[in-house]
């Protein structure tokens, strides 16, 4: 295959990394944004909805299982969370010391009950539906430019899915908090605390829901992705290192900035690992960190502390 195509198809592998990325490293930016807590769990949230997911579908086989498994795993996620912010973080009064200590126990906790109860193995997650499509390429030739379907030059509907659903679910997510009164309150209590509770505002109540929503946009992330990879109990740690990077990047708590650093961080780990290594793709991320802590420590959307 020419280098453009290839290029054209590592281009796509990024894109459903950047997508997944997203929404993953979009809750870890919601829950920080809001709470001002670093959640070193996150990953595991991640984790339990690609778990979630396999069992789901293997109580009810076929598509309406997978759609089910949509719908519970970042529920059934969301909902530990919320169980875990108000029996640890609330307990410890939001201390942002204290909570990394608290999400790193639970990282552990979590990590562990998965490992008991669903055993080390890998398993898949079929998806609901497999197809191939043929990707066209433009080309130049004695005729001039035209239209061609280069051998092997394909890739799955199922990828090209995930990285809608993510765009749609992104969207539904900005509409919430722009939109909406819920979002609206969460948008206050993250300016400013103290003010949102003189003003009536139930910041505990914001807080549970805001540890909710970010663990359940990870699950979502999960189960999209899970068809392509598999579930396992330790598939937590690579997103929640690329999360902190793009969030890191981005601005902490910004979430146009934990976006278009998702969107940077995923298209050029998918290139880079196409054509080089993992390894190498992991090591420019972490050095783009760097770089950006060292020029810009608010990140690249984050605002400079007064």
């Amino acid at each position: 295959m020419e280098f453009g195509p290839h290029l054209m198809l590592a281009t796509l592998e990024g894109a459903v990394t950047a997508a997944v990325l997203a929404l993953t490293a979009a809750g870890l930016s919601l829950v920080f944004g809001v709470m001002r807590v670093v959640n070193i769990a996150h990953g595991e949230f991640f984790m339990l909805g690609a778990v979630l997911a396999w069992g789901v579908t293997q109580a009810v086989a076929g598509p309406w299982g997978y759609a089910l498994a949509l719908l519970v795993a970042p529920l059934l996620a969301g909902a530990l969370a919320v169980a875990a912010d108000v029996t640890i973080l609330k307990r410890l009064s939001y201390d942002p010391e204290r909570t990394i200590v608290a999400t790193i126990g639970l990282l552990y906790i979590l990590q562990q009950l998965t490992l008991m109860t669903y055993g080390p193995e890998a398993r898949p997650v079929v998806a609901p539906f497999d197809a191939r499509i043929a990707l066209p390429w433009v080309e130049h030739g004695a005729e001039g430019w035209r239209l061609t379907w280069p051998w092997g030059l394909g890739t799955t509907v199922w990828k090209l899915t995930v990285i809608g659903a993510a765009v749609a679910v992104l969207a539904a997510l900005w509409l919430f908090m722009a939109r909406t009164r819920a979002g609206l309150v969460m948008r206050a209590t993250q300016a400013d605390r103290e003010m949102a509770t003189a003003f009536g505002v139930p910041v505990e109540r914001v807080y549970a829901l805001t540890f909710g929503l970010g663990a359940a946009l990870a699950a979502l992330a999960a189960v999209l992705i899970v068809p392509i990879q598999q579930a396992h109990y330790l598939m937590g740690a690579d997103p929640l290192l690329l999360s902190f990077i793009v969030v890191i990047i981005g601005g902490l708590g910004s979430l146009p900035g934990t976006l278009v650093a998702a969107v940077l961080i995923g298209l050029s780990d998918g290139i880079i690992s196409v054509f080089f290594s993992p390894t190498l793709a992991k090591i420019l991320a972490t050095l783009l960190v760097a770089l950006v802590l060292v020029f810009r420590p608010q990140g690249l959307f984050g605002k400079r502390a007064a």
